[in-house]
């Protein structure tokens, strides 16, 4: 029930166009890489790995639902997530340990980046404030 609530909460938020979105996170799944910017300037270009076959990462524009400096997964054997950004449901942006594994497809879903850039990325939207970040996810 509780799920449904939030779910039904965020979806009622209004959406941060780009032009409103100080910082937007772009994840190319066909490159896995994600390029980030602040005010249009590019400031990162990073590996990233997303969904191995089977899974799905989730394509569309979306913003933040929860940030977590320190996250485990519930829903894979509490695996470290740190500096999880939470974008759609249970997908989110975070570290991971399996760095020798960024640029290629190896997540369950999940956009996972090295734990420093990860870290970077949080500490970018913290400062400038969750509303004005925005993920968009393509091919």
């Amino acid at each position: 029930m509780r799920r449904i609530f939030f779910a039904c909460l965020f979806a009622c938020l209004p959406f941060v166009s780009p032009a409103e979105a100080q910082i937007v996170a772009q994840v190319s799944i066909a490159k896995q890489e994600m390029i980030v910017t602040h005010h249009g300037i590019e400031v990162h270009r990073w590996p990233v790995s997303t969904a191995r076959p089977g899974f799905i990462t989730p394509k569309g524009a979306f913003r933040v639902q929860s940030m977590h400096k320190r996250h485990f997964s519930r829903l894979f054997n509490n695996a470290p997530m740190p500096f999880s950004i939470f974008y759609s449901g249970h997908y989110a942006i975070h570290g991971t340990t399996d760095v020798r594994r960024l640029g290629r497809p190896a997540s369950a879903g999940c956009v996972r980046l090295h734990p420093e850039h990860a870290r970077a990325l949080f500490e970018m939207v913290t400062r400038q404030g969750p509303a004005h970040f925005q993920v968009v996810v393509g091919s």
